[in-house]
Parts: structure tokens; C-alpha cells; sequence
């Protein structure tokens, strides 16, 4: 191989699926980065790519070859950082992206330490609860609620949700507390719709040591978890809201936990990165942020659980 940068040309033409928005991103002209790849293709003597008038796409020996680029950068990446480590500062444009709730709960009340920590650093941040394609979308770091579905991503757990069952003083003063998940269908219950399906989100719980799940619904539902605690907190029914968007509400006397012997661990929370980034000093720093920021064992998980 004559030219590394052929390799970083081909993995931005892979991950974009353009000419254009590969040469775009790598400061080129589209006719540049054309030549490029059919220089590498050339060389290889193996078609990488099938090119049509709306689209580029991977062939096969393209998708083998794509993977073992991105290893082969990404160890020069590491090898790059690992000796300019020492006096690199984080600097440079930052992209990340992070769920709607536990951005604006937990993380965006602390980004202004993050920045005076930083000051060479600009901080793009999108809050969304779309899933997102970390290589096509440029993005460099992702808060994620979940397993992780790409497996080239690296995870660094921060820690693990709980989701609770609760419900105003007030209501529950008028209906009464269920004591089993079963009598949740005598209670008015505000469930998490799902729009683009029309179906709920269900309740999960855990009795002995076994998960379970029920479908809930009632009059009054809601595709946002701040208008679910919104209305629970309104008296309007109960509500499964995350533990940190339930924290100060409880805190307060607002809402009351209830079924809380049916209460179980949820999914873990991480911050999400490519492989290729993993020592990139404005990366490293924000997920060293983050780490600082949320404990394994968070604030709102004991409130949620007394």
C-alpha cells in the first residue's frame, strides 16, 4: 500500500455512502476522492465499491476490506495520540449526542464545568431520542440507554436505570396504592406510547428473582417522560417514569413509589464511541466527564429505593 490517505478516503466513502459527503467531510473535491478509489481499486485489482446514480455501496470483498481499514487506522490513530498524549489538549470541534430526559436531567446542568475545564474545545450537542450512526453521521461520542446494537462501537457503562412505578399523594389518598402489578387494572394508569407503532411501552417488574412484563394504558398517554411526570404529578393516575426523572418529584413529597417490591434493575446507561477515537484527548475527556458525573450508584437510585 503506496498511501495511507487512500484508506482514509475509502472508509469516509464506506461509512457516508457518497462521494460527495465523503469529500465533504475530508475537505476534497468529489472528483478527487473518485479517482482515489479507483487508484486503490486499481492497485487491490478488486472492485471495493458498486457505484449507481443514487447510491455507493459495499460489495463484498469492499465490506472485508472496510473492516480491517478501520482496525489499521484506527491502531495508527492510537499510536499518534499515544505520543502526542502527554502535552495534546483537548481541542477542536466536539459532537455528541445524548437521549432527550438524561441530557437535560443529568448531563446539560453540568456541561458549563466541562467547558471552562476545556476552553479550546467547541461543544456541538444534539438531544434526541433517535438512534443515531456514530461513522455516517460524524458524530464523535454517544450517551446510549441500552445494549449497544452496533458491536464496532466500545461502551463505557456509566451506570443503570430503574424505571419506577408512582403516583401523587393525592391519588393514591383517592384510589389507594396497588399492591400487586395484577391491580394496575383497576387504577387509572399513564402509559408511554409509542407513536410511530401505536403500541405501549411496557411496565417491566421482578418478583422472586424473575422479570416480568405487563402492557399498560388508560385515558391519557404520552410519547415524553417529563409529561408523564408531569400528569402523575397532576394526580392523574400512575405513572412508570426512569428513577432521575422521578428523583426531585419524590424528593419533594410530589410523587409516592409504589410496587416497590416489584421493582428491578433496567438498563444500563454508557457512553458510546468508535474504536478509532478511543484515545482522542477531546473524547477521552468527555468520557472522563461523564464518568465523573454520573456514579455507579447514582443519588436518584436512593431516593427511588428507600
Amino acid at each position: 500500500m503506496e498511501n495511507l490517505n487512500a484508506l482514509r478516503v475509502f472508509v469516509r466513502v464506506a461509512e457516508t455512502r457518497s462521494f460527495t459527503e465523503a469529500a465533504k467531510r475530508l475537505g476534497l473535491t468529489s472528483s478527487a476522492v473518485s479517482k482515489a478509489i479507483t487508484r486503490l481499486e486499481q492497485e487491490l485489482n478488486v472492485r471495493l465499491l458498486h457505484r449507481t446514480t443514487r447510491s455507493v455501496g459495499l460489495t463484498n470483498d469492499g465490506a472485508s476490506f472496510f473492516e480491517h481499514c478501520l482496525q489499521v487506522l484506527a491502531q495508527i490513530e492510537d499510536a499518534e495520540n499515544v505520543l502526542n498524549r502527554a502535552t495534546s489538549s483537548p481541542h477542536g470541534r466536539l459532537r455528541v449526542h445524548m437521549p432527550v430526559g438524561f441530557g437535560r436531567r443529568v448531563i446539560v446542568p453540568a456541561l458549563s464545568q466541562f467547558i471552562e475545564q476545556h476552553p479550546a474545545l467547541v461543544l456541538d450537542a444534539e438531544l434526541s431520542d433517535r438512534t443515531v450512526d456514530l461513522a455516517y453521521e460524524g458524530i464523535d461520542a454517544a450517551v446510549h440507554i441500552g445494549e449497544p446494537a452496533d458491536a464496532r462501537l466500545i461502551a463505557r457503562r456509566l451506570c443503570n436505570l430503574r424505571f419506577v412505578a408512582c403516583a401523587s399523594p393525592e391519588y393514591l389518598a383517592r384510589h389507594g396504592a396497588p399492591l400487586t402489578p395484577d391491580e394496575l387494572d383497576r387504577h387509572h394508569c399513564l402509559a408511554y406510547v409509542l407513536m410511530h407503532t401505536g403500541r405501549y411501552r411496557e411496565w417491566q417488574f421482578v418478583h422472586d428473582g424473575k422479570p416480568f412484563s405487563k402492557t399498560v394504558s388508560g385515558r391519557l398517554n404520552f410519547n415524553n417522560a417529563e409529561s408523564l411526570l408531569e400528569a402523575a404529578t397532576s394526580g392523574l393516575g400512575i405513572a412508570m417514569i426512569s428513577n432521575f426523572i422521578a428523583a426531585e418529584a419524590i424528593r419533594e413529597g410530589k410523587l409516592q413509589c409504589v410496587l416497590t417490591d416489584y421493582a428491578g434493575i433496567g438498563p444500563p446507561v454508557s457512553v458510546v464511541y468508535l474504536p478509532g477515537r478511543n484515545l482522542s484527548p477531546k473524547v477521552r475527556a468527555f468520557v472522563d466527564f461523564l464518568r465523573d458525573l454520573i456514579p455507579s450508584d447514582p443519588d436518584w437510585d436512593k431516593i427511588t429505593l428507600q
